[in-house]
């Protein structure tokens, strides 16, 4: 059968082992592979240079390594190409063909980088956000004008009721506002603080999402937590609205009539985020300067009621001749016997910052700041600086020269009252100079003592917050109902100052020990509403039930000063209490 298959062309046995090849034909023919070609070397050589033996990517022993790119390195520009798709530095051009000694790149393509900047190479400036005014020339005024809004004074020194004191650190500036010599207002304001502190700020909101069954829309103007806004803060034209007028009624659209989501508004914070919720907004924007308050697209006016007739009717003829067209001006207490060249500047600086605002928004890209009120001092003397103050200081250079400057400018009959405390050349701090620190700690905690002994127990929760009245020490003379009565009258001297002071906000408990005579729990009542018309803050108080209790509410604008001064325990989470994991596991 080999015969046979032999015969039919299959090789032998014979002609297999011939065929083989020999051991050292194999190593010489592995040499030959890794020897380099003539060829492809005189290739390398005029395409490159001498290689000296080294590929491409090889570099020489004394050559340093070569750098990695980092970011904001530039890229060299390409050589130019040939007409026949060849660089001039013999590689392939873009469409793939390799030069004389390149490697053609195949299909690569140069991929575009996107986002950051502009074609150039530089960046898009973000437009500069309007800054509120505290600069401007003062107007001239005669000494009868300057004398009579000077305010009282005592050999040559400011009398008031009370004085304003402002310490600068790189943490935070404090500023604390004392009545005599007892600590009443405490605000933390920090630096460049966009995020927590941003009441009175304008921004261009692009709205998320809109729940019509909440009658809310939440906003994002930038901020970590989307801002709140209700429906009865929504600005809209009537005659937009489909249906216009039903019977002679304007008709109530809903907030999803009025809002879509993605779309930009332009949106003011009345209320600056507290723990777990955003800022609230609302599209009723306004411009607040010193002496009167710009309510832009608006027809109404209006002069502030703490002011005495003969003053308001003297301002309404001044507010007349200086209401601009299409925007609504409100006449502050600060304008009381103002003349009319300072009312008619205020008028004039407001409508320029509208204006500049109004531009921002045509070329700003939805969510950004459009407006940004000025820093926590200057917005206070702004609202608060009268008369009643006898003076300001400030223990930081800069801002001194600032509030001066402000206080020159635009209150130039208050100027001689703001005052450089120097730490360097005194021997205590500002603030242990007027007593101010031993007061804050007391403010922190929770039991106040009263003058008579009794005390007072203020209680957070998340809900409300609960004050208890004890008599304590307070022994009293003759009788358990005048002696109850005395208590809870201190308590409601002491209780308004704690709260302006603490800034408690929401829902309030209070707790009057307990009173029989019903003329007793009225006159403690009517005792506790005339101490809080001092603050300024709006507060809403009921009557003391027969269980002795008051409910009342008070204005939350911002976090308590027990939360600026402190942070949330790591080990009880706040709750004041660990639980013992022997007892639970």
């Amino acid at each position: 059968m080999s015969n046979e298959r032999n015969a039919a062309g299959a090789p032998s046995a014979a002609e297999k082992e011939a065929r083989k090849p020999k051991p050292e034909a194999r190593k010489q023919s592995a040499k030959q592979a890794q020897a380099p070609r003539p060829d492809a070397a005189k290739k390398a050589e005029s395409a490159g240079g001498s290689t000296g033996g080294r590929t491409g990517n090889q570099r020489r022993p004394d050559q340093p390594p070569a750098r990695k790119p980092k970011i904001g390195d530039t890229r060299p520009a390409p050589p130019p190409v040939d007409a026949g798709g060849r660089r001039s530095d013999g590689r392939a051009g873009s469409d793939g063909r390799a030069g004389e000694g390149g490697s053609a790149t195949g299909g690569r393509r140069r991929r575009r980088r996107r986002g950051g900047g502009n074609r150039s190479g530089q960046k898009s400036r973000q437009p500069a956000v309007v800054e509120a005014v505290t600069y401007d020339e003062p107007v001239e005024l005669d000494e009868k004008s300057l004398k009579g809004r000077r305010g009282r004074t005592r050999k040559g020194q400011a009398l008031g009721r009370y004085l304003m004191c402002v310490h600068v650190s790189k943490q935070a500036t404090q500023i604390a506002v004392l009545e005599g010599r007892r600590l009443i207002e405490f605000r933390v304001s920090r630096p460049a603080d966009e995020i927590s502190q941003i009441h009175g700020n304008i921004y261009l909101g692009r709205v998320q999402n809109v729940l019509p069954g909440m009658e809310t829309a939440f906003v994002d103007i930038g901020t970590p937590k989307n801002a709140v806004l209700y429906r009865g803060d929504v600005q809209y034209d009537p005659d937009e609205i489909e249906g216009g007028r039903a019977d002679g009624d304007q008709v109530k659209p809903r907030i999803e009539e009025l809002l879509k989501p993605k779309q930009s508004i332009l949106c003011q914070v009345t209320k600056n985020p507290i723990g777990e919720k955003g800022a609230r907004l609302t599209q009723d924007v306004s411009l607040a300067g010193r002496f009167v308050v710009l309510v832009p697209n608006s027809t109404g006016f209006g002069i502030s009621k703490r002011l005495p007739d003969g003053e308001r009717r003297r301002l309404r003829s001044i507010l007349e001749k200086v209401k601009p067209d299409g925007h609504g001006l409100i006449m502050r207490t600060a304008a009381e016997k103002v003349t009319a060249a300072e009312i008619e500047r205020d008028v004039v600086r407001l409508l320029r910052q509208w204006k500049d605002i109004e531009k921002l928004a045509k070329s700003s890209a939805a969510p950004a700041l459009l407006y940004r009120e000025p820093e926590a001092p200057l917005r206070l003397i702004r609202e608060e600086l009268n008369t009643d103050y006898r003076g300001v200081i400030i223990d930081d250079q800069d801002l001194y020269s600032k509030a001066s400057g402000y206080i020159s400018s635009i209150i130039p009959p208050l100027a001689d009252r703001v005052e450089f405390y120097d730490p360097g050349e005194q021997d205590l701090p500002l603030f242990e100079r007027y007593y101010v620190t031993e007061q804050l700690k007391k403010a922190l905690e929770p039991k106040v003592w009263l003058p008579s002994g009794g005390s007072l127990i203020i209680e957070h929760t998340e809900a409300l917050t609960v004050v208890d009245v004890n008599t304590g020490k307070n022994v009293g003379k003759s009788s358990l109902e005048e002696t109850v009565l005395a208590n809870n009258l201190e308590a409601a001297d002491e209780l308004a100052r704690q709260l302006r002071l603490r800034d408690i906000g929401g829902i309030i408990v209070v707790d009057f020990v307990d009173m029989e005579v019903a003329a007793n729990r009225a006159q403690v009542t009517k005792r506790f509403r005339e101490a809080l018309a001092r603050d300024k803050t709006r507060t809403q108080v009921l009557d003391i039930s027969g269980l002795g209790l008051m409910e009342m509410t008070r204005k939350r604008s911002g976090e308590g000063l027990l939360e600026s001064l402190s942070d949330i325990c790591s080990d009880c989470s706040g709750r004041g209490f660990r639980l013992l994991a022997d007892l639970i596991d």
